[in-house]
């Protein structure tokens, strides 16, 4: 696929919706397409007999957050004539340090069995909605890659492999990231680890390093993880997973509501359709609006056209406002993550404390 046809079409990518590029689409992991992905699961040639019987408990897994903040899944499709073939999907969720800091711990481990086996149990090391929006309002958050479940012979091919990569790196810029982690489960994701700017875990040592050289015959021998601090990544900015770590408070501390009507606005669509989407009534959807504007005008003055009243103006000039909303969204999705307001502002509040001092000091 061309670079500038993936970029034209990450663009749209923001909410996980669905977008047609080339024969491939890649859109949100539905609750119905489970099955599917725990088949391809049970057929790969380093997943399945990684698994075993744990199989049985990966559909209730993936389900047990699946719609909620912690888990975003993307589901890949291959149009080919009049057919569709799902492809797999690539599995990524939030979890807790102490998990983060097993994965990395001798003796390792196959994170996606171990991951299935806390969740089953109870013990699940993923992010509750709340502690999502805590710490991407404060410390910053452990992303962990669970699965791609494609077949590596799929991976390997340029039009799937590159809208693997730019879906991830849109759905998943503009959050707070602390660490992210992923163990490679073939040879060509490995080599997209090491592509992307990533670096090699080496666990007797524990810490980040280049990568070794192995085979495709290494993936069944031993855990492989690869990954980026934040601390490591701000000083490789110029990388793809690098830009992945870049970060700007937000400005508007839009409430989840507004968020929601943001994301879907970003596919496109009338006041009327909004509304059918998101189950709500036209009305609550033009008060959200009206909200909305009101909460930029105060915080950014010239953003968007004079006279957040919606209502009282022309069409042409409430659709002038929206695109400017929109357009700017589209550079700043850190606006439309989970957040918790109180502590972003006491995290502002503290950093403006801490600039005085040094200034006063210095």
């Amino acid at each position: 696929m061309e670079e500038n046809a993936i970029n034209k079409c990450s663009k749209r990518v923001l909410n996980g919706f669905a977008i047609v590029s080339m024969s491939i689409r890649y859109r949100p992991l539905q609750p119905k397409d489970v099955r599917k992905c725990v088949e391809l699961v049970a057929a790969h040639p380093i997943l399945g007999p990684r698994y075993g019987r744990v199989i049985e408990q990966l559909p209730r897994a993936i389900l047990h957050r699946l719609g909620g903040d912690c888990i975003a899944a993307i589901a890949f499709e291959e149009f080919q004539k009049n057919s569709t073939r799902f492809l797999g999907a690539c599995l990524a969720a939030f979890v807790s340090d102490d998990f983060l800091c097993q994965v990395k711990t001798v003796p390792n481990f196959w994170v996606g069995p171990e991951l299935v086996k806390a969740i089953s149990s109870g013990n699940s090391p993923l992010l509750s909605d709340k502690e999502v929006r805590d710490a991407n309002s404060t410390g910053g958050l452990n992303l962990l890659v669970w699965h791609n479940t494609l077949h590596p012979m799929d991976l390997s091919r340029t039009e799937i492999g590159n809208p693997c990569w730019t879906s991830f790196y849109e759905l998943y810029r503009g959050f707070f990231l602390k660490e992210l982690l992923g163990q490679a489960d073939s040879l060509e994701q490995f080599h997209g680890m090491q592509n992307c700017g990533g670096r090699y875990f080496w666990t007797a040592e524990g810490c980040f390093g280049g990568f070794p050289q192995v085979d495709a015959h290494h993936f069944s021998d031993e855990p492989r993880n690869a990954g980026i601090t934040r601390e490591l990544a701000i000083s490789e900015l110029a990388s793809w997973v690098g830009s992945l770590f870049v970060y700007e408070s937000p400005r508007f501390g839009f409430a989840r509501s507004e968020q929601r009507l943001l994301l879907s606005a970003l596919e496109g669509g009338t006041d009327e359709q909004l509304a059918a989407k998101l189950g709500v009534s036209l009305s609550a959807v033009k008060k959200t609006w009206r909200a909305i504007y009101d909460r930029v005008a105060q915080c950014s003055t010239g953003l968007i056209p004079i006279n957040s009243d919606s209502d009282a103006q022309p069409y042409g000039r409430g659709k002038e406002k929206k695109q400017c909303l929109i357009d700017y969204l589209r550079e700043h999705p850190e606006e439309l993550r989970p957040l918790s307001r109180k502590l972003i502002e006491q995290r502002t509040a503290q950093r403006n404390r801490s600039g005085r001092a040094i200034a006063t000091s210095a």
